[in-house]
């Protein structure tokens, strides 16, 4: 894995062994960012990252410019892997530890992006999305991105579907 552009382009993100995720890959990475890119500025604006895991999206988001990085991850070892390469890289990033469906019941800051990752076996992906939507979390203008396979499907009229080999990216505007 690796930053594809901003301050930190081409900077490698090596998770270590003890982490058994499956990160975003590079190519659809890529893909994700540019359709981000092209419709939106990062200078000021804020991100939450849902189960954040590397902290790869974060740090994508941190290095183009967003003023406010905020991930969250259950798994103490994904924070700490986030906190120390954050560390490393100089970024301004929150990190906090908390099952996200409960962090997203009780949170009440609003983000212009939140990107969520969940397992793709995740079983509350309506519930998730309802519950982001329910609060408030996304600010006006702003963008809801879940990540998920085929078997994922949100019938939502105001859905926006990117598919990168079997990666999809679900676009909620706001």
């Amino acid at each position: 894995m690796r930053i594809i552009s901003g301050t930190h382009k081409g900077r490698k993100i090596v998770p270590t062994n003890d982490l058994t995720l499956r990160p975003t890959t590079d190519r659809s990475k890529e893909g994700l960012f540019s359709i981000i890119d092209s419709r939106y500025l990062f200078k000021g604006k804020s991100t939450l990252d849902l189960f954040s895991g590397t902290g790869n999206i974060t740090f994508e988001f941190a290095s183009r410019g967003v003023e406010k990085a905020l991930a969250v991850d259950n798994n103490f070892r994904c924070v700490k892997f986030i906190k120390d390469n954050s560390r490393n890289f100089n970024f301004n990033i929150s990190v906090v530890k908390s099952d996200v469906l409960k962090y997203t019941q009780n949170c009440k800051e609003r983000f212009n992006f939140i990107f969520a990752d969940p397992p793709y076996d995740y079983k509350n992906y309506e519930e998730l999305k309802e519950t982001i939507i329910k609060n408030n979390l996304v600010k006006k203008d702003g963008l809801l991105i879940i990540e998920h396979n085929a078997k994922t499907v949100f019938n939502d009229s105001n859905v926006e579907v990117r598919k990168y080999g079997t990666v999809h990216f679900s676009f909620f505007s706001f």
